[in-house]
């Protein structure tokens, strides 16, 4: 899929508004630091809205102005953002709120119900300052400020590690492409100060919220805590402890996601009894016929890295040490 890119008007200054896909619109609100043009280059990234453009209309967004915008800078300006896009689509939508990006649409849900379907809180908090010790939180500020290379690979380590070297490296690169070292501590430190706690309880819109349990950027607790909060929230725990959605077992995210906004219950397994997903079946039988990687991901439209994770985690729910393995013991379950 390609993404089309065009400017709304607002009174905080034209901002960059991205659509991928089609059918009833998904938003996706800022995160802490962000680009629609740079991180749609992300293959990971490109892939994971891709699937969920597969059903729904994604719309992602930038902040207003240069390059200091792209970097988390004031709760209200996020929550305006986002009135200003649900106003320009025209119709209550649903949000995709990942990280920090929760504060911003707990907020808005709570302000402007009539705007808000459904809400789907993904890696999120309430709180920013409970993310960890003051002590933690200056020093990783201090670091992205003073070095900014170091600080970038530290940050992708603990955002993404067990994503491959060389996919922490790229998206250091990117973090660095976007935000000056003074842009990225000044947004860092904002995200630790994101507060939302008043605003859970007013939340009236169907929500699920979904969590890592080693959750390496924001503790799993803390995502337990938002879904008691809000009323009738679901909370879906998940293994792994890569903080963003596109790495790991990316199909675990995307079933209870689109299962909830097509407004199933949302549940961590498939429904046909199957351990493995749908996207992983698709992958072994191409395995099985003897392709590899990079021909999968050609066939399929993902990114070799996406069909390395998807083999991966194949391979650990059918508990076999390889792919042949796999695809024989795929066989013999009748998977295949």
């Amino acid at each position: 899929m390609e993404q089309e890119i065009r400017f709304l008007d607002c009174e905080l200054g034209p901002f960059a508004c991205s659509r991928v896909g089609s059918g009833p619109p998904l938003v996706m609100p800022c995160w802490w630091i962000g680009s629609v043009d740079l991180q749609w280059h992300l293959p990971g990234f490109r892939a994971f809205v891709g699937e969920l453009g597969r059903r729904h209309t994604v719309v992602r967004f930038d902040r207003p102005g240069e390059r200091a915008a792209l970097v988390t800078t004031d709760l209200a300006v996020e929550v305006r953002l986002l009135e200003r896009v649900a106003e320009e689509l025209g119709r209550p939508v649903a949000l995709f709120a990942a990280s920090s990006a929760a504060c911003a649409a707990i907020v808005f849900a709570a302000r402007r119900p009539e705007l808000v379907e459904r809400l789907v809180v993904y890696g999120g908090y309430a709180d920013g300052r409970r993310i960890t010790s003051q002590e933690v939180q200056e020093s990783l500020v201090g670091l992205v400020r003073a070095h900014w290379g170091l600080g970038s690979r530290a940050l992708a380590d603990v955002f993404m590690p067990d994503a491959a070297a060389d996919e922490r490296e790229e998206f250091a690169l990117f973090q660095r492409r976007v935000a000056t070292p003074a842009e990225a501590a000044d947004g860092l430190r904002t995200v630790y100060s994101l507060d939302a706690v008043d605003d859970l309880a007013r939340v009236r819109a169907p929500t699920v919220v979904l969590h890592r349990r080693g959750d390496k950027a924001i503790p799993f607790a803390l995502g337990r805590e938002l879904a008691a909060g809000i009323p009738g929230a679901r909370f879906v725990p998940l293994d792994g402890r890569d903080h963003f959605p596109w790495i790991g077992d990316v199909d675990s995210v995307l079933r209870p996601v689109l299962a909830f906004l097509g407004g199933e219950a949302a549940s961590e397994a498939p429904t046909d009894g199957s351990p493995l997903s749908e996207r992983e079946r698709e992958v072994l039988a191409l395995v099985a016929r003897g392709l590899g990687d990079a021909e999968i991901a050609e066939l399929l439209v993902l990114s070799p890295h996406t069909v390395h994770r998807h083999v991966a985690n194949l391979r650990r729910k059918l508990r076999q040490p390889s792919r042949a393995a796999a695809v024989a013991e795929a066989s013999r379950l009748g998977l295949l």
